[in-house]
């Protein structure tokens, strides 16, 4: 079966959040089960790009509204991703140093359809359009409805929902923008007054997924604005657990680790990374290390954290590490606890892809006290990394993580609040002290699967129950 992943992110070409883990990984296990997946992408001003080779395939000029815009479609030929890389190059809109700004409207339709009219010229064409998130939305409705793409009237689309807070919205005053299409269904385009191109495709897609069943059981009651959509297009959505790229994700051939480890050296091998993390960041090698690995907004829970954080440092019972970057004022709070708990906290701002991996390999637990979290691959590779995770019960993290008072690995809160997510992390430093239960779990949390695998059979399976009803 041919399908094509059609993303605005893709690892390691561009990440901004998980939607680039799986669109990185999900085409590769694909092939791995017999199939011919590949992805299309915008063509970044980024460092990936810049410094691997590509060859041109395909070029051709779009028409948006009055303007003709040229294009190119380039083919990653300098690396094996273990699927073929296709990215829609069109300057300036698309070559820019940021993967989204404040603009995005015209730079994300331009590369939809580019994307179209490349797919429509080839000869061997998709069985499959899978689209992810709001930036490919308008594909499901222009594979419809656009007279451009009737030769593709017929192909399935796939909708996955990473994140239903970001839908695209924008005003009909672009409208002139689209192809052209029979304006009897321009309902299809609206919810709300607006243009919504998550609700489009939620709409027009044959199938919509999203990347947990506890997160799509949420959005019938919290979608930003599209709850009453999702409810009456239920019959053709379905929630399909994210995976992790175990290859990337191998704590015994993990070449970013300053030790390896497997299960029966697991002891040793997080020793050896927290020794390391604890040098560098000035932290006590004899306490458990908590961390925290995200972008700081409200979503994850990050407004929250230097109240959390300063109350269970007063306690002199752990140390903190944290790596990511986000609102100002977050950064800004965070930082300034640094100089009064010295020796037991410190701060990355920014990020770092190595430093995440030793993080998860000499953590002691990850906590992610999120708002939102569709699916959450953070946790996943914690439990790959023997690190345990504090998570908040919501969305994926429900459907992953089972608390050690039910018999499970993990340690959940239902608030997200200061005094819930402090309880929680006192609850995980209390399990540090029973070393031997403590060790037990981090063995037993390696041998959890949460590889590809089983996800990707289930889109497999999902994509013949369109294609052959």
């Amino acid at each position: 079966m041919n399908i094509l992943h059609i993303s605005a992110e893709c690892y390691p070409l561009a990440k901004v959040g998980g939607l680039a883990d799986v669109v990185g990984a999900l085409p590769k296990y694909q092939n791995g089960l017999g199939q011919e997946a590949s992805v299309i992408m915008p063509f970044y001003n980024l460092k990936f790009f810049n410094e691997n080779t590509f060859d041109v395939v395909y070029k051709a000029r779009l028409k948006m509204g009055e303007s003709n815009i040229d294009f190119s479609i380039l083919k990653l030929t300098s690396l094996n991703l273990g699927f073929d890389m296709y990215c829609v190059d069109i300057r300036p809109l698309l070559y820019q140093d940021n993967v989204y700004s404040n603009d995005d409207t015209k730079r994300f339709l331009a590369f939809q359809i580019a994307v179209l009219d490349w797919i429509k010229s080839l000869t061997k064409k998709p069985e499959v359009i899978h689209c992810h998130d709001h930036h490919t939305g308008l594909v499901p409705f222009m594979v419809q409805q656009c007279y451009d793409y009737k030769i593709l009237r017929n192909t399935p689309t796939v909708l996955t929902i990473h994140n239903a807070q970001y839908q695209g919205w924008f005003g009909y005053e672009h409208l002139n923008l689209l192809p052209e299409f029979n304006h009897d269904h321009i309902g299809l385009l609206d919810w709300d007054g607006t243009i919504n191109p998550l609700a489009v495709a939620i709409k027009c897609a044959w199938r919509v997924t999203t990347v947990s069943q506890s997160y799509m059981e949420e959005l019938q009651n919290e979608a930003n604005g599209l709850e009453a959509l999702l409810k009456h297009e239920s019959a053709k959505c379905i929630g399909i657990l994210n995976g992790i790229d175990t290859e990337v994700w191998d704590p015994m051939n993990d070449e970013y680790l300053e030790k390896n480890y497997k299960v029966t050296s697991v002891l040793s091998g997080k020793k050896g990374n927290k020794k390391y993390l604890c040098q560098q960041f000035n932290l006590d090698p004899s306490k458990p290390l908590i961390s925290f690995i995200g972008r700081l907004v409200g979503e994850k829970g990050a407004d929250i954290l230097p109240q959390v954080f300063e109350s269970i440092l007063k306690q002199e019972s752990c140390n903190i590490l944290l790596l990511g970057s986000g609102f100002d004022e977050t950064e800004k709070a965070l930082l300034a606890l640094k100089d009064e708990f010295k020796g037991n906290y410190n701060v990355y701002v920014g990020y770092n892809e190595q430093l995440s991996h030793i993080i998860y390999a000499g953590s002691d637990f990850l906590i992610m006290p999120s708002r939102v979290e569709p699916c959450g691959l953070n946790q996943m590779y914690a439990l790959r990394y023997g690190t345990i995770p504090i998570v908040r019960s919501i969305g994926g993290l429900i459907d992953t993580v089972t608390d050690i008072d039910d018999n499970g690995f993990g340690i959940r809160h239902k608030e997200v609040s200061v005094k819930s997510s402090s309880r929680a992390i006192e609850r995980g430093i209390d399990l540090h002290a029973n070393t031997t239960k403590f060790n037990d779990i981090r063995k037993r949390i390696m041998k959890i699967d949460h590889s590809w695998d089983v996800s990707a059979k289930a889109y497999v399976y999902l994509y013949n129950s369109i294609i052959n009803p």
